[in-house]
């Protein structure tokens, strides 16, 4: 049986707060993301059942997470603000690859830097905005804007990524509420950002 030595990155994990102040590490997750989405798919497109497909098909979930919530948030808004975001088209484009998961467990920094992007095991075909999410999970206003001006995002593609962004931060609330109080604070840290500054919709 053949044998590999992993070595360790150095860096620091990321937090929804830090270094989300950065435009220096919002230009380095740029270049992680449109570099990714270079990858060829080789003809590949979406074939799994996470985020990364058509919205729509996350309406049961989301409504389970909105129902779950009922004690830990106002559901009511964030209902609305589903209601709006998921009817968002489709990529012209079609499918990219991505990551599928930046969330601030998933990054290690170094400084104001982007060290190293962990977990790449999902990594595949899916909708452009689905790397998106990491505007909201990772950055205040200024860096998130810094990274949408570097990767060219149209507003319909901004917005479906505040979706997919939704989408994870609703579950994580209440699903690890108990189990995970980390990921629980990361999601309400999204919803704060996407209440806060909502995407612009036509």
């Amino acid at each position: 049986m053949p044998w590999s030595v992993q070595t360790w990155v150095p860096g620091d994990v990321a937090t929804p707060d830090e270094p989300a102040h950065s435009v220096t590490f919002a230009h380095d997750l740029a270049q992680f993301i449109h570099d990714v989405r270079g990858i060829p798919t080789r003809g590949r497109t979406f074939r799994g059942s996470g985020r990364g497909g058509h919205l729509p098909d996350h309406d049961a979930w989301v409504a389970t997470c909105l129902e779950r919530s009922r004690s830990l948030l106002d559901v009511e808004p964030l209902r609305r603000l589903w209601a709006r975001l998921r009817t968002l088209p489709s990529s012209p484009g079609g499918d990219v690859m991505t990551h599928g998961d930046l969330t601030p467990g998933n990054i290690l920094i170094a400084g104001e830097r982007l060290a190293g992007v962990i977990d790449v095991g999902g990594l595949g075909p899916a909708d452009p905005a689905l790397d998106l999410v990491a505007a909201w999970h990772l950055l205040d206003t200024g860096p998130r804007h810094a990274l949408r001006a570097d990767l060219g995002s149209s507003e319909v593609e901004w917005a479906r990524g505040a979706a997919w962004a939704l989408e994870q931060a609703l579950g994580a609330i209440w699903y690890y509420a108990d189990t995970n109080p980390a990921m629980s604070s990361m999601g309400r840290r999204t919803l704060q950002r996407l209440t806060t500054h909502p995407p612009t919709i036509a």
